[in-house]
């Protein structure tokens, strides 16, 4: 049977916060949940109530917090053995909650009931019985979650079905199928659900784990075969390999599936949304994501910039813009001259009536490729390249010359100071600035002597800084080419230098990321 609406449960804050390398704080979290609401995700679990002091204060704290469309959900497991559900603390920690609507695992596989939790399997059917109607006599709404579900069900299929009917008989509202070890294959997520769903005992949902890398696929073949709701994460984090990522899904329902889901009424924020989570669990975000990396709708070959000159169609297969992302052209040695053409085009320059320009820039641009620059990320050199090949700029100063000692002093930090003179407009300016490396001492020097000339250079900022050694083999005497992103208010634009000397590669990179926004202040 076809759902055409299709319910999203997030798990960010609980299973999401399993991933290495995150550790929320209780604002963080607070925040994510906001995101959330602003991308209509329907359901937002919370965490779980009673196991740590953070989750128990953000059921208070998100009380407070107005959200228009999403429901918070608390996520706890069954009861103990022999312990009522009256005096079991973390049953009583869910109603603490106040959460309306309540997640209840429950050991679905047979050999976890015996082996893991070792309890009869009527024992564990008598919990999950025991505990949904609890919750369901409180008037709280309660899904269960079925963990490892499928390799229970091809374990034993009787059993899995007992679960679903003791559900069922004790007032669940739904039961999500979970692939927990995450080992499923789509024709078995498919034809598992398509066989419960034809009982027609309970509203399915699912939550699918990545680590055969399957997560998302898993989760539209069980919305083919008839679940209604699917659980996930922002982003794909989670535990291991992750969980289905909520990012590609949500596009991939609306977009493909032609599913609806409350979420399509805010697709175009999609690619904010998902940066916004990646910065505040303070993790790199993934640009070669579907759909929300900035790499997702990137072109660099040039037979591919030619198509899509003449019809976007070509090479996407979605408009970037509908999920709230942008198209980038890139320029290296794949290039054609329909990549400088756009690119030029997209910075406001007229190459049309230069008829030899774009041919010797890609040339140029070639040549320095194979000494080691690189402009895919380095746009702002790119662009000044150009500006400087059409006449459109000459440089704001001219560097003289500078210095830069090092010296350590017994087992103290590593001080540097540079000394640079420039000249801009025929005055010179001599002066210098320290710095815990080189490379922050040659900046800080470049901008004092910059800044009587250029105050808006106060406003810049350096917000990352990479090296890469380009032919290891040549040991010390190895060129290296240093990128560097900065930052002014909410515009950046990446750099790039190269040479054998990493102070000179950081120089040419420091002294065109200035350039650059000097030139787009002066127009």
């Amino acid at each position: 049977m076809k759902h055409n609406r299709i319910t999203i449960y997030d798990t960010t804050l609980r299973d999401g916060a399993q991933t290495v390398g995150i550790s929320f704080s209780l604002h963080d979290k607070l925040l994510i949940a906001g995101a959330l609401d602003r991308l209509n995700v329907d359901y937002i679990e919370g965490g779980w109530p009673g196991s740590n002091p953070k989750d128990d204060q953000f059921f208070k704290e998100i009380r407070k917090v107005r959200l228009r469309h999403s429901k918070i959900v608390a996520f706890g497991s069954t009861k103990r053995k022999n312990v009522s559900c009256k005096n079991d603390p973390f049953i009583q920690a869910l109603i603490a909650s106040r959460a309306r609507i309540i997640t209840i695992v429950a050991k679905t596989w047979d050999f976890h009931v015996t082996s893991a939790l070792n309890i009869t399997l009527k024992d564990n059917l008598r919990l999950i019985y025991d505990t949904i109607a609890y919750l369901k006599d409180r008037g709280l709404h309660v899904f269960l979650d079925a963990e490892h579900f499928f390799d229970g069900f091809k374990s034993n299929e009787e059993y899995s079905f007992e679960v679903i009917r003791k559900s069922r008989d004790a007032g669940a509202d739904m039961i999500v199928f979970c692939d927990t070890n995450g080992g499923a294959m789509p024709n078995e997520a498919q034809e598992i659900t398509a066989r419960v769903v034809r009982e027609n005992l309970l509203p399915i949902g699912v939550h699918f784990h990545n680590d055969a890398g399957l997560a998302i696929a898993n989760s539209l073949a069980s919305v083919a075969a008839g679940a209604i709701s699917v659980q996930g994460t922002a982003n794909g984090y989670g535990e291991r390999c992750g969980n289905t990522n909520l990012m590609t899904l949500i596009p991939n329902l609306v977009l493909k599936m032609r599913r609806r889901c409350a979420a399509e009424r805010s697709l175009i924020h999609l690619t904010e949304m998902s940066r916004y989570i990646s910065e505040t669990a303070n993790l790199a975000h993934d640009e070669r994501a579907p759909y929300v990396g900035d790499n997702s709708f990137a072109h660099k070959g040039g037979v591919h910039v030619s198509g899509l000159q003449k019809d976007t169609r070509t090479y996407e297969h979605v408009n970037p813009e509908t999920v709230g992302n942008r198209r980038k052209v890139l320029v290296s040695e794949l290039s054609g001259k329909s990549n400088i053409l756009f690119k030029a085009k997209e910075m406001g320059i007229e190459l049309k009536n230069r008829v030899t320009l774009p041919a010797e820039l890609l040339q140029k641009i070639k040549k320095l490729e194979d000494q080691g620059f690189q402009f895919e990320a380095a746009e702002g050199s790119f662009e000044l390249l150009i500006r400087e090949a059409t006449g459109d700029y000459r440089p704001f100063f001219k560097l003289k010359g500078f210095r830069v000692i090092s010296e350590m002093e017994g087992t103290k930090k590593l001080m540097c100071e540079a000394t640079i003179k420039v000249e801009v407009d025929g005055k010179i300016e001599h002066t210098a600035a320290v710095g815990y490396g080189p490379v922050e001492a040659l900046d800080n020097a470049l901008r004092k002597a910059l800044e009587k000339f250029y105050p808006e250079i106060k406003e810049i900022h350096l917000s990352d800084y990479k090296v890469r050694v380009l032919n290891e083999k040549s040991g010390t005497a190895a060129a290296v080419r240093v990128l560097i992103d900065q930052r002014r208010k909410t515009e950046h634009w990446g750099t790039v230098g190269v040479s054998t000397d990493i102070i000179e590669a950081s120089w040419q990179a420091l002294v065109d990321g200035i350039e650059y926004m000097l030139l787009k202040n002066k127009k």
